[in-house]
């Protein structure tokens, strides 16, 4: 698809759809790459995130009606929802375990009941955005009838096959990043090999979503700028404990079973440049900013960037900012102690490690190249450099051929992190993995006949809900069984309660047993994505 250049949009409007209040850096980003290569075009950031729910439709009535944009470019977090968190009016993953697993009637008939209020709000959730998205451009179309939209964003990169028969025709779908599509697009230049299809054309090309993006060095973000075009952006800046995204770096090497970051973002890891980065934060801080979440994939994704990582912490050091936090997704196993030093120095206050087992067969099998004993080593000189805060460890039982035996692997695991940081510093996250498309698990589900091709990823339906929220038999029951205690017995403390149970029930393998995972000439192996 050509676009002339006379046809230029000129006016641009970005919506980020309702969400949780999370620091929108997708369309920050956005906007400020395209400030830079066109900056005479004419650009609003309009974050739904900020707005009250009852006002959604009116508010972006009102937004349009004044700035009547040329180009509506929409930013699509969230759909998929199976976590153990609260949200959509309750929890899902509590409504599915009583529902499935309860034995008392009364608690299963409250499962389904506040399983049903999560499955109204879902659906009620993509009609809503679906419908905003269609008000919006045929609202813009009274003004400009040549308006054009494009959809983007974490939920349009992993549902873009199906979001597509919803959308209106001619809204173009982006996949993954969206710099190089809105430059091209605004220079009226083809788009037909970016990572995008549009609706009502062509058919989205097979697998386009493991098509690698085009590299991108990004220069610091230009805050002053930003805030002449996003009316809410103080409204991030009001509570001094909320956390603003910094991007350091994009892509993710690995290939772990679950996890579709390594598509989206592709597999090419890309550096911003650390002076740039600096610069970004210094903007912040001077704007009363102290705490920062390092939006990576994963902020150390493998050892061969341990040097930029060491490189950024130095400068943020050498910027003279000693008093601020930040956080990050982190894969421990790639630390230093020269490393662990910095980040103590530079203000990490709390990280995530996404290890899902401490079971190291079951890492292996699970693709994601651990060394559980290299990540104990790295954590005991992350508490020796004078880390004494919160470590959050998610884990994700009955993925891939767990067993009594693995899962008390991983009891002894934890227990060992405990030993390290401290029992209430570290706080265990109980996932059950939500299967998503274009991942290695969906691939091993077809190989086992649980899913067939063609299914709908989007579904909510019990039938399908049951098997895209992945806990098979013949433990599935026994999790079940255990998790609805560990509600009953200690809501509040739901990941602690878990290992608890789970140790009483099945003992504590020695830690040496878990960070040994003997080769089996008949393993069962994922099926590889071609």
């Amino acid at each position: 698809m050509e676009v002339k250049p006379e046809m230029m949009e000129n006016r641009i409007l970005y919506v980020r759809l309702p969400c949780n209040p999370i620091f929108p850096i997708g369309v920050v980003y956005l906007s400020d790459h395209v400030h830079k290569q066109f900056p005479s075009i004419e650009q609003k950031i309009f974050d739904m995130g900020t707005v009250p729910p009852l006002d959604y439709a009116a508010a972006l009535e009102r937004c349009i009606n004044e700035f009547q944009p040329t180009l509506l470019v929409y930013s699509w977090r969230d759909i998929q929802i199976y976590a153990p968190v609260g949200g959509r009016g309750g929890n899902p993953l509590q409504n599915a375990f009583e529902f499935y697993y309860a034995l008392n009637p009364l608690i299963k008939l409250r499962g389904a009941l506040g399983g049903l209020r999560i499955f109204i709000a879902y659906y009620v959730e993509l009609w809503r955005n679906i419908g905003l998205i269609k008000r919006g451009l045929k609202l813009a179309q009274k003004y400009h009838p040549e308006a054009r939209t494009i959809v983007g964003g974490g939920a349009v990169s992993v549902f873009y096959e199906q979001l597509g028969k919803s959308l209106p025709k001619g809204t173009i779908i982006s996949i993954g990043e969206g710099e190089t599509l809105l430059t091209k697009l605004l220079s009226g230049s083809e788009i037909g090999d970016e990572r995008c299809y549009v609706v009502g054309g062509d058919e989205p090309r097979q697998r386009l979503i493991h098509e690698q993006p085009t590299p991108l060095e990004k220069s610091a973000c230009d805050y002053d700028y930003i805030e002449s075009i996003w009316s809410e952006f103080k409204y991030y800046l009001l509570e001094k404990d909320f956390y603003i995204g910094v991007q350091t770096k994009r892509g993710c090497p690995h290939n772990c079973c679950y996890c579709v970051y390594t598509v989206v973002e592709g597999k090419q890891v890309r550096i911003n440049p650390s002076d740039e980065v600096v610069a970004e934060m210094r903007q912040l801080y001077n704007r009363g900013v102290r705490n920062f979440w390092f939006t990576d994939a994963q902020f150390i994704p493998a050892r061969r960037f341990i040097d930029d990582a060491v490189e950024l912490l130095q400068k943020i050091v050498d910027s003279g900012m000693t008093d601020i936090n930040w956080a990050a997704y982190i894969r421990a196993d790639n630390l230093t102690p020269e490393l662990s030093n910095l980040m103590v120095k530079t203000g990490l206050n709390y990280f995530e490690i996404g290890i899902t087992s401490g079971s190291q067969e079951l890492v292996r099998k699970m693709r994601m190249g651990y060394n559980l004993r290299t990540v104990l080593q790295n954590c005991r000189d992350l508490k020796a450099a004078g880390f004494n805060d919160l470590v959050s460890v998610n884990y994700s039982f009955n993925v891939i051929d767990e067993r009594p035996e693995t899962i008390r692997q991983t009891i002894a695991y934890h227990r060992e992190l405990e030993r390290i940081f401290g029992a209430d510093k570290v706080e265990p996250a109980i996932f059950f993995i939500g299967l998503q498309p274009h991942t290695h698990l969906e691939e091993y589900a077809f190989k086992e006949g649980i899913l067939k091709p063609g299914y709908d990823p989007m579904s909510l339906m019990p039938w399908t809900a049951k098997k895209l929220l992945w806990n098979p038999e013949p433990l599935g029951s026994f999790f079940g069984e255990v998790c609805l205690q560990a509600w009953k017995q200690n809501p509040n403390d739901f990941g602690r309660e878990v290992m608890k149970i789970l140790e009483e029930k099945l003992g504590c393998s020695p830690l040496e047993e878990a960070l040994t995972a003997p080769v089996e000439p008949k393993e069962k192996q994922l099926v590889s994505a071609k």
